[in-house]
């Protein structure tokens, strides 16, 4: 192929490019479309609806649970089971390394982001509270809905017996396990 052939394939994707930017100009023109000037669109809300929704939202945050009878439905060999959902970011032995999470021995007991060589979300290290079976709980369920800002990527536990399970397992692995209430 010689030079001349060469500089015609050059010059076709040259004005086909251009014709694509050309017309693309010209339908700019031809069909002028004016933008509003506040997107979107205003939806009514009749104000008793949402008022009963915000009643319900903080009802569902009021909720307790009963922790004894959650820790009943739990064992230590189920929670060693299902923390190898866990084990791919957290280690539990004692000693055991960060890694993409922090070390989980003893963590039921100790303040919330208490590790020293761990860096923390800037939402965990400002949660000022300790770790104990309900916080835990709430925390296993949805971690991202619990502690806001949180960069625990994990969906939650959603089954109670798992959850339960899971923080029996934790406070075994501790020097001073937590008693069961």
């Amino acid at each position: 192929m010689d030079s001349f052939e060469i500089n015609k394939i050059v010059a076709s994707v040259l004005i086909i490019a251009l014709l694509f930017i050309g017309i693309g100009k010209i339908s700019n023109l031809v069909f002028k479309v004016e933008k509003p000037d506040k997107p979107g669109y205003k939806v009514e809300i009749p104000e008793d609806s949402l008022s009963k929704e915000v009643k319900d939202l903080k009802e569902e945050e009021v909720v307790k649970v009963d922790i004894t009878a959650l820790l009943a439905l739990g064992t230590i060999e189920h929670g060693e089971k299902v923390f190898k959902k866990c084990s791919a970011c957290h280690v539990v032995e004692k000693g055991g390394a960060n890694k993409i999470g922090p070390a989980l021995y003893g963590v039921l007991g100790r303040k919330v982001a208490a590790i020293s060589d761990y860096k923390y979300s800037s939402a965990m290290a400002a949660y000022n509270k300790e770790w104990n079976f309900e916080e835990m709980n709430g925390y296993l369920k949805k971690p991202q809905a619990y502690i806001k800002g949180t960069k625990m990527a994990f969906a939650g536990l959603r089954k109670e017996k798992d959850r339960a399970s899971v923080i029996l397992y934790l406070n075994q692995k501790s020097d001073s396990p937590l008693p069961l209430p």
